[in-house]
């Protein structure tokens, strides 16, 4: 489908939250990177994500514009899980209970809030890959204990 619309700046990524808080998260360690993963998205790899996500996008524009209307985009959180030797996220999201809370004008089915969710969840990820694919050179501290049974 694709999707033509102005790129956002990339998110600005809170240094002290604990992504453990995410119901959708669960990292081990405490050296989330923020820093040097604030400044990847600032020297290319939100723009690289965001092209590659928009040519493919399901969401349409009028579904970017109600997400970007709530600040959505700037509320993308993005951590190294060291344990995982990957890079994690939480992509923000409409509540549940935006009926009641009469979050924007033209958010008026729940098929438009499926589809803001979804399409920020797979740019989630695109950061994700992009990040670890093409700018993170670090590797995991993780060496596991050696009393493991070896499967080989």
């Amino acid at each position: 489908m694709g999707l033509d619309v102005e790129q956002p700046a990339p998110p600005e990524l809170e240094p002290n939250l604990d992504p453990d808080e995410y119901e959708d998260a669960e990292v081990q360690g405490d050296d989330y990177r923020r820093e040097e993963l604030e400044q990847f998205l600032a020297d290319g790899a939100w723009a690289d994500a965001f092209d590659e996500w928009t040519r493919d996008a399901e969401m349409d524009e009028e579904d970017w514009r109600i997400a970007v209307d709530l600040d959505l985009p700037a509320r993308f959180d993005f951590f190294w899980d060291d344990f995982a030797d990957r890079v994690g996220y939480h992509a923000p999201g409409i509540p549940e209970d935006w009926k009641t809370r009469d979050l924007h004008p033209d958010l008026d089915s729940w098929s438009t809030v499926s589809a803001i969710n979804a399409g920020l969840t797979e740019l989630g990820q695109i950061v994700c890959e992009t990040l670890k694919r093409e700018y993170i050179d670090w590797e995991a501290d993780y060496e596991p204990p050696e009393d493991l049974p070896d499967f080989e």
